[in-house]
């Protein structure tokens, strides 16, 4: 089964992202990576494809709905229907509320959650059609609670929540497994605006260790589905 299915991530970079595309197609699938820049994804796609992997890198503005619906109908074409769709993408600008423009806040939104609409809409109507599949949004800490100068991460965050819970609500007795994974903690390998944490590894959530459990959600039984998981480190505090 595993074999004949595709993945697409859309918002593919270091970290998480490359993560995403290596365990998936280490699991058998073919994955579409999907990035504003795919030709900065080069050296993954060799990777994956010199350990017997198929997967190719795309280009896409996700806030773009044309766009995303091209993305998908030239996926179709080369590797077939998505039976896993993970949105992945964001924006996100620290900064004061007395200082932000309304050009940066909407900005922020139209990559954190505008994008994911997009995304998610274009992988359920191939689902629904399908009979089932699964669609995956990352979440952050800031989808539960919005901090001091962190609104231009938490309005979309929020707003990225509500849209799976409605999504899972509508199209899980369609067969469309929707679920939202709440990253609460700094992944390894990805720059954070609070910095690293004194360079403890312990401290930060490995990237693959994440992926992992993506994985885990698309192949859960639809008697027992998550829509909701959340992921910090051991030392993380809350």
């Amino acid at each position: 089964m595993a074999q004949t299915e595709t993945a697409v991530v859309v918002g593919v970079g270091p970290g998480l992202g490359t993560s995403l595309i290596r365990v998936f197609a280490k699991a058998g699938l073919r994955v579409a990576a999907c990035a504003r820049n795919p030709e900065k994804l080069t050296s993954l796609i060799d990777e994956v494809r010199s350990g017997g992997g198929e997967a190719i890198a795309y280009g896409c503005d996700a806030t773009d709905d044309d766009a995303v619906n091209r993305l998908f109908e030239q996926i179709d074409g080369d590797l077939g229907s998505p039976s896993v769709a993970i949105y992945n993408a964001g924006a996100f600008v620290r900064n004061s509320i007395l200082d932000t423009s309304s050009e940066e806040f909407e900005n922020c939104w139209r990559v954190g959650c505008l994008g994911g609409f997009h995304v998610a809409k274009a992988a359920a109507s191939r689902m629904v059609s399908n009979d089932g599949g699964t669609i995956l949004f990352t979440g952050a800490t800031a989808a539960l609670r919005g901090g001091a100068m962190f609104h231009n991460l938490a309005v979309p965050k929020f707003a990225l929540r509500a849209l799976a819970q409605s999504m899972a609500r509508e199209l899980g007795p369609r067969g469309v497994h929707v679920g939202h994974v709440i990253i609460d903690g700094i992944i390894l390998g990805e720059k954070h605006s609070a910095g690293e944490k004194d360079g403890n590894e312990d401290a930060l959530l490995h990237p693959d260790a994440i992926a992992m459990n993506y994985l885990m959600l698309h192949h859960q039984p639809a008697n027992a589905w998550t829509l909701e998981l959340d992921l910090r480190p051991s030392v993380e505090k809350f």
